[in-house]
């Protein structure tokens, strides 16, 4: 098994070294709590990155949200290129759950558009940590959800070897068991061909393909191949296939799980009958002898989650399965930003109840649904083994549960906290503007914080009229878009961007040199010590940083925070004095997770093929497709199919558009793209 292989142009330097070695230390002496608490621009993800070298020890980093997530996902693939680094967030793009009302009497079915490359990551993730222990696992809170039975999981994996004795028919079989599917013309992720003695797979989890050559009832040749082109890129010896999906049941133990379900079933309907609820008794055996048949037939059905109990073998109110049980025994569990998600994982299952006890209440789903839910931090706790908490502002757990605090406060680069300094409400915007264009000047980045999305989209309109490059950025904001956002942001394709909570925790922003807070003594939890804290930190990677608080008095928490940010300054300054530091600005390159530029432009020169504006197609792109999902399930199929036309002959002309299109003129329209929310298809469209 490979080592984990800490590749970086530089070594550790102000408060990195020490903080290194005694969190080393710590998990080597089995310390279950640490806290790495290190100001903003510290190099904290390096600490951990050196850490994780020095334990040689599989690790899992929670991210508070998507966006961080992938930041640190580039991060660490850049420190470690040899080894597995993986993504493991939400792989819906929009998710409307099932749930029901029960004081209007109205269902809403659930709704969801799973995002494919996302799902292909998640696949890579799990299959890494079944067969390798050079892995670090980035992921959201995701990974307290359940995921199906890593035992059924790799228990179902089909293995072959060259040379060996295995016949193509049966390996047909496993890999239908598997849940891919036969495509002969549109080959793709999950799917095989066959032609003739030779097998292709695309696994679930993987870009390449791979050809299984038979001879009889021998494994010939096996090769790797472009799924694309089918040029061979080179022979392996073996191959291990897992399944399409980690919701993988064996047909024995699916059997199992069926008369497990129609027992309950029996007993919640003889329960509603004997209350003389006898329409909850009708809807809850309609649809689950649907859902059984759906099982028997295919082996999945729609909602098969809400059966998971079921299908693991698990007992009423045990824990689920999720990414945790895929970790090994000794995985380190690094919880980054860890004052807000320490609270997020606490959080996740009272949510998650309260919408499904209406469903079971009033006969949409039977009982056992309730155990298809995230931990409880309980049980989040006792799966952690050793935890290292990462913050700039270590809330109250971490502090009552560390073992061992490490403070950095010296940064490599010398850099300082930025000034902080308030100014009164009156003519902030004016005030605001003429800042910007200060460090438009400069060609440096300017970061708005506001309190309400209404807030940061009004803003956005009034500062785009003045002439300024301006976008924003907040949760109707597509996962993967907000990563593009971020980083046209630091390449300059606007200069200021305007945001509620994401712009609090983890950026990495060295262009932005000012921050400008809204609204700051508006006493919240958003414009509290902590938050006000780590938004200033936003500024502090670069050498000219400096933070302006608008406000007509001085909180309590804003004289925390100033006091704070002044302390650390003062150490700073003494410490850069006495080693003749002169601060520089962090230099760091622009990282892509993946290649959705490419899919950006594709976009936008689908905008120019029809002649209208990027944000006017997209609106109407977006409207098509919402109309014909209503339409489908309203029954009215005809419409249906009518605006699935369009949507085709929309997208075929954009195609068409592009071919003809110069490389320079594509490369020069995907730059004006903007986010995809209600608010601004609705602005776009009056």
């Amino acid at each position: 098994m490979p080592n984990f292989a800490f590749t970086a142009g530089f070594a550790p330097a102000g408060g990195q070294p020490e903080a290194i070695k005694k969190l080393a230390e710590g998990v080597d002496r089995g310390q279950k709590h640490q806290v790495l608490m290190g100001v903003t621009g510290s190099g904290k993800t390096m600490v951990v990155a050196q850490m994780i070298q020095e334990i040689q020890r599989p690790t899992l980093v929670m991210s508070p949200n998507k966006t961080l997530a992938a930041q640190l996902c580039s991060e660490f693939r850049s420190f470690f290129p040899q080894n597995a680094v993986e993504y493991f967030v939400s792989y819906y793009d929009y998710y409307q759950p099932e749930a029901y009302i029960p004081r209007s009497d109205t269902y809403i079915e659930k709704d969801s558009s799973r995002n494919d490359e996302i799902d292909r990551l998640r696949q890579s993730a799990t299959r890494a940590l079944l067969t390798r222990r050079d892995v670090i696992v980035v992921a959201s809170v995701s990974c307290i959800y359940g995921v199906g039975s890593p035992e059924d999981y790799l228990g179902e994996s089909v293995e072959i070897h060259a040379g060996e004795g295995f016949r193509r028919d049966i390996f047909l079989r496993k890999l239908t068991n598997l849940q891919y599917q036969r495509n002969d013309v549109d080959f793709g992720r999950s799917r095989f061909r066959v032609r003739g003695d030779t097998v292709d797979v695309q696994p679930s989890y993987d870009q390449i393909a791979t050809r299984v050559q038979f001879n009889g009832d021998d494994v010939e040749r096996i090769v790797q191949i472009d799924p694309l082109t089918g040029e061979v890129i080179g022979d392996i010896e073996s191959f291990q296939v897992f399944p399409a999906t980690h919701y993988v049941t064996p047909r024995q133990k699916l059997l199992r799980a069926l008369d497990g379900i129609s027992e309950e079933l029996d007993e919640r309907v003889a329960w509603f009958e004997s209350q003389g609820k006898l329409l909850e008794a009708q809807r809850l055996r309609q649809r689950t002898l649907f859902d059984m048949e759906m099982m028997r037939e295919t082996g999945s059905c729609a909602g098969i989650e809400n059966y998971s109990r079921h299908l693991t073998g698990r007992r009423p109110g045990q824990e689920p399965y999720t990414l945790m049980d895929f970790l090994p025994e000794d995985t380190l569990v690094v919880v980054d930003e860890s004052h807000v998600g320490v609270p997020q994982i606490g959080g996740m299952y009272g949510g998650d109840r309260s919408r499904k006890i209406p469903l079971v209440d009033y006969g949409f789903r039977l009982p056992s649904a309730l155990d298809n839910r995230p931990l409880t931090f309980a049980e989040w706790e006792r799966k952690v083994e050793q935890v290292v908490y990462v913050t700039a502002t270590p809330g109250p757990y971490e502090e009552q549960r560390s073992q061992q605090t490490i403070e950095v406060i010296i940064r490599p680069t010398g850099l300082v906290d930025p000034t902080v300094e308030v100014r009164p409400t009156k003519g902030q915007i004016d005030d605001l503007i003429g800042e910007i264009h200060k460090r438009v000047d400069k060609s440096q980045r300017t970061l708005i914080t506001v309190l309400t999305k209404k807030m940061a989209e009004d803003m956005t309109d009034y500062l785009r009229e003045m002439g300024i490059k301006v976008n924003y950025l907040h949760s109707d904001v597509d996962t993967l878009e907000r990563v593009e956002i971020l980083r046209d942001l630091r390449l300059g394709v606007f200069d200021v961007l305007v945001g509620i909570n994401l712009l609090r925790e983890g950026l990495d922003l060295p262009e932005v040199a000012l921050i400008a807070i809204l609204d700051a003594d508006k006493e919240s939890y958003m414009r509290d010590a902590r938050s006000l804290i780590q938004t200033t930190g936003r500024a502090a990677r670069n050498v000219e940083g400096h933070v302006i608080m608008y406000a007509d008095s001085v909180s309590g928490s804003m004289r925390r925070a100033i006091d704070e940010t002044d302390r650390r300054r003062n150490i700073q300054i003494a410490y850069n004095e006495e080693h003749g530091i002169t601060p520089a600005t962090i230099v760091k390159a622009v990282y892509n997770l993946e290649k959705h530029q490419e899919k950006a432009i594709e976009e936008t020169i689908a905008t120019l093929a029809s002649g209208l504006p990027p944000d006017e197609i997209e609106r109407l792109i977006k409207d098509l497709e919402r109309q014909m999902k209503k339409a489908a399930r309203d029954l009215q199929f005809e419409r249906a199919a009518e605006l699935r036309d369009r949507l085709v002959g929309l997208r075929r002309d954009a195609m068409e558009y592009r071919e003809a299109l110069p490389p320079a003129a594509a490369a020069e329209s995907g730059r004006w793209r903007k986010p995809k929310t209600s608010r601004m298809r609705a602005r776009v469209g009056g």
